[in-house]
């Protein structure tokens, strides 16, 4: 049993002054099979604690049905086996760049703005959430045996909110459902933010990426005592599809962390390893200062310029750190832990059977509705992945422009069987004006629910209507293709038959393998769309970039035959694809 409490100046354990050399390593970026390498790659680099995010969304779908909701507890286990002490920030909102900043689209879908606030409907619904989460946290505090020394009560709220009930509510019921270990709240070095974020009797903690005497400074106007904690060390930065890589330089990251220990302080590096957000569960931002301008999307890999890479491996940041580190740990630094297996040789992906969209809705969709106005992902009840709306421009009438109004996001449109061009934005015309009578197909994919700020939780699909030159289109039917349809027993009852070159629709292809392990897949030529690699989605890829590849985990691999499902949205390149050695 250890007792780690907040002193006047300094972190105490069993009333010792302990320095916090935290790293941040979300344990849904991973495959489990990679857990123990990744946190004693940890280890390796300096640091004597991990901390992890809980999305919310991830592990309860639907109200009261839930989905594996016990790998948090798994992962502080294993956390304890690395000798880690582990820092957990279960929400209820998470940011993380993950759908949604982690709240479930049937929750922000249905009480909207009411989210993030002391409204009774919302609070209710974390209430019964942290019910089932927290007993594994609890059960694993540090008082009781287990590496769990802190927790923090929402999220960065100052960046979003000033609802003080709120977040004493939140305090409350963690103390509630038997958090006894030091709770904190975590938010930007500005005024604003530490007013809104903070609560009276609760650490205060700071998140930036440089410039920590000036963020320090600010801190101490707000919590004149207290130990100084950086709670995310920002050593990269994540990138947007269709924007440039996102890098640091080593040296100047190693600076800045130089300067947070100078100055007396805790640190949590974020990212230590970023991992990736298999299976369509990157989120999104919004540009401009308000939010108020395009869409953007966050790319499928979470690298994050982190010290260590996707894969798992030490990069040049990596060891900048441990020189940073080293003198803060009592005796030597352990060496590095073995590599997981790599892929033996390339292996290439023939594909021998394609089934267009349509097909594909008609097996995997749910029942196509009907109503006057297009309905949302949210009112389809739908999450990650994409709906077809179907209208007909009513004739005989002369061509005019088709619209569709507050698009979110993306949405290749079909008049009559032909496509006729791929809207984004909001407000987005076809090209060409079409003339009646027609049938007009639109499928809409989500490219991911933003995370951060006030436009946290908006709707996706279709929000407002298709118009044909000033007047809505209405008797609107919409079938959902959601992600999570495509199980393997489910894919088999596709009607496959030899492709149409470059069409969009899934494929169904194979590789041989002689030796599993880690590895990327490569799909030159093909546009946008998602893989699957024994029934495990690898997430998105798009040729907008900058990501080139998917990282496919060893542990899904086997050696022999591995069959490969892609879902192509927009238009096929070449007829295989190329799994190479990391």
């Amino acid at each position: 049993m250890t007792e780690f409490t907040v002193g006047d100046e300094d972190f105490l354990l069993d009333g010792r002054p302990v320095r916090l050399l935290s790293g941040a390593l979300h344990y849904f970026r991973m495959h489990e099979g990679h857990w123990d390498h990744r946190l004693a790659m940890l280890r390796a680099m300096g640091l004597n604690c991990v901390e992890t995010y809980v999305p919310w969304n991830l592990h309860e779908p639907a109200p009261g049905r839930y989905a594996d909701p016990e790998a948090l507890g798994r992962f502080l286990d294993a956390a304890h086996r690395a000798g880690l002490w582990a820092i957990v920030r279960p929400g209820p909102y998470i940011c993380a760049e993950w759908e949604n900043g982690g709240l479930p689209h049937w929750l922000t879908g249905r009480l909207g703005r009411r989210v993030r606030t002391d409204d009774a409907e919302y609070l209710g619904h974390v209430e019964r959430w942290f019910t089932r989460l927290l007993p594994q946290v609890v059960a694993r505090q540090a008082d009781r045996g287990g590496p769990v020394i802190m927790v923090q009560a929402e999220n960065e709220y100052g960046s979003y909110g000033t609802d003080r009930g709120y977040l004493r509510h939140l305090v409350d019921l963690l103390g509630g459902c038997g958090v006894t270990v030091p709770l904190f709240t975590s938010d930007g070095p500005e005024d604003h933010m530490l007013t809104g974020g903070s609560v009276p009797g609760v650490l205060a903690t700071v998140n930036f990426g440089s410039g920590a005497r000036e963020a320090f400074a600010t801190l101490r106007r707000h919590r004149p005592g207290g130990p100084l904690m950086c709670m995310e060390f920002w050593c990269g930065w994540f990138d947007h599809w269709g924007k440039d890589h996102s890098v640091r330089d080593p040296a100047d990251a190693a600076a800045a962390l130089r300067e947070i220990l100078d100055a007396g302080a805790s640190a949590n590096v974020y990212m230590a390893h970023g991992g990736t957000s298999f299976a369509g569960w990157a989120g999104a931002n919004r540009a401009g200062e308000l939010q108020d301008q395009a869409l953007e999307p966050t790319v499928t890999s979470y690298d994050y310029d982190a010290p260590i890479d996707e894969t798992g491996r030490p990069t040049e940041k990596f060891w900048r750190f441990r020189e940073v580190l080293e003198p803060y740990r009592d005796g030597p630094l352990p060496g590095l832990p073995p590599e997981p297996a790599v892929l033996g040789a390339p292996a290439g992906a023939e594909f021998d059977g394609w089934a267009p969209l349509g097909d594909v809705l008609e097996v995997l969709g749910d029942e196509e509705t009907e109503g006057p106005v297009p309905p949302t992902f949210e009112e389809l009840g739908v999450d990650r992945g994409l709906v077809r709306y179907r209208v007909r421009i009513p004739g005989p009438r002369r061509p005019y422009p088709l619209r569709v109004a507050g698009l979110r996001d993306r949405a290749v449109v079909y008049v009559d069987g032909a496509r006729a061009g791929v809207l984004g934005g909001e407000n987005d015309a076809l090209a060409e004006p079409v003339a009646g009578p027609a049938d007009v197909e639109l499928w809409v994919e989500s490219l991911g629910r933003v995370n951060y700020g006030p436009r946290t939780g908006e709707p996706k699909g279709i929000t407002g209507g298709v118009l044909h030159e000033r007047q809505y289109l209405h008797g609107v039917r919409a079938g959902a293709l959601r992600l999570d349809a495509f199980g393997a027993a489910a894919v088999a009852k596709v009607p496959f038959r030899a492709a149409e070159a470059g069409a969009a629709g899934l494929y169904r292809g194979s590789a041989v393998v002689e030796h599993a392990g880690d590895a990327r897949l490569e799909l030159p030529g093909w546009t946008r769309g998602f893989v699957w690699v024994n029934g495990f989605c690898l997430g998105r890829y798009w040729a907008a970039g900058p990501q080139r590849s998917l990282f496919v985990p060893g542990p899904v691999l086997r050696a022999g035959t591995n069959e490969v499902w892609v879902l192509e949205l927009e238009g096929a390149g070449a007829p295989a694809g190329t799994f190479s050695p990391v």
